[in-house]
């Protein structure tokens, strides 16, 4: 992305700050999805939930 586009971005958040909500909200987001990183990271993903799980035949 243009950083041009970041920085203007950036400037908005300070001038018109999110809600404790919604920065509540993008956390609990930030949270969840390093969680199922880490899930996966350590191995204890299981392999039926995977997007491509490796164990199914490829007929449709």
């Amino acid at each position: 992305m243009d950083p041009l586009r970041w920085l203007l971005r950036m400037a908005r958040w300070v001038r018109h700050p999110p809600s404790a909500r919604q920065a509540a909200i993008m956390l609990g987001a930030l949270a969840a999805a390093l969680a199922l990183a880490g899930l996966q990271q350590a191995g204890l993903w299981p392999e039926g939930w995977r997007v491509n799980p490796m164990h199914l035949p490829r007929h449709f």
